[in-house]
């Protein structure tokens, strides 16, 4: 037996304007509603006024810390920085030091890293405080930022157009900065 071909039909297509188009009902109009009393503002006293004023002057604080600021230094003062950050580090017997200088790379964070190596978290600890003492004794300068402290396996102490790396000997050979920043001009430090 064989089977009879099915006829197809033609979909019939339905244009636009024979769609019916359904209108929304209009929405009522509403009777006017009485006018709301204003509302009355109390007195600020002069304890909430001191507050504002502080919490003001505290947002304005916050606001000027997340801000890097440009520091533009003298070839002697960034020398007198470099030197007393080196004499923080040898105060402390860090191994390894080395200058990184950034001056001559055009997407540089800063000018110079100094990077060096230690043995132990607590002697990391140990010259990144002596770092910051001793910058702040031979050249009055008080870090901007200083973070890692509370793991001991990499200090970061900023001093804007200087930045101080204090490793953990196995994070300093992870991390590779001088490799990292290859374009950059190496000084060794020899003890």
């Amino acid at each position: 037996m064989a089977k009879k071909p099915v006829k197809k039909t033609a979909a019939k297509k339905v244009s636009k304007s024979a769609v019916k188009k359904v209108n929304k009902p209009a929405a009522k109009k509403s009777a006017k509603l009485p006018k709301k009393a204003p509302v009355k503002k109390k007195p600020i006293t002069d304890k909430e006024r001191e507050l504002r004023e502080a919490n003001v002057i505290a947002n304005s604080e916050k606001k000027k810390q997340t801000k890097r600021p440009k520091k533009t230094a003298t070839k002697e003062q960034t020398s007198g920085l470099l030197d007393s950050i080196v004499e923080g580090m040898r105060e402390r017997k860090a191994k390894n030091i080395m200058i990184l200088d950034l001056s001559e790379i055009e997407n540089r964070v800063c000018d110079f890293f100094v990077i060096c190596d230690a043995d132990s978290k607590t002697h990391v600890n140990s010259i990144a405080d002596s770092v910051e003492d001793t910058v702040l004794k031979l050249s009055s300068e008080k870090a901007y930022h200083s973070e890692g402290h509370q793991n001991g396996e990499w200090i970061l102490v900023d001093y804007i157009n200087i930045v101080a790396h204090i490793f953990l000997k196995e994070m300093r050979d992870y991390y590779n900065l001088e490799a990292l920043w290859g374009d950059a001009e190496v000084t060794l430090i020899n003890d």
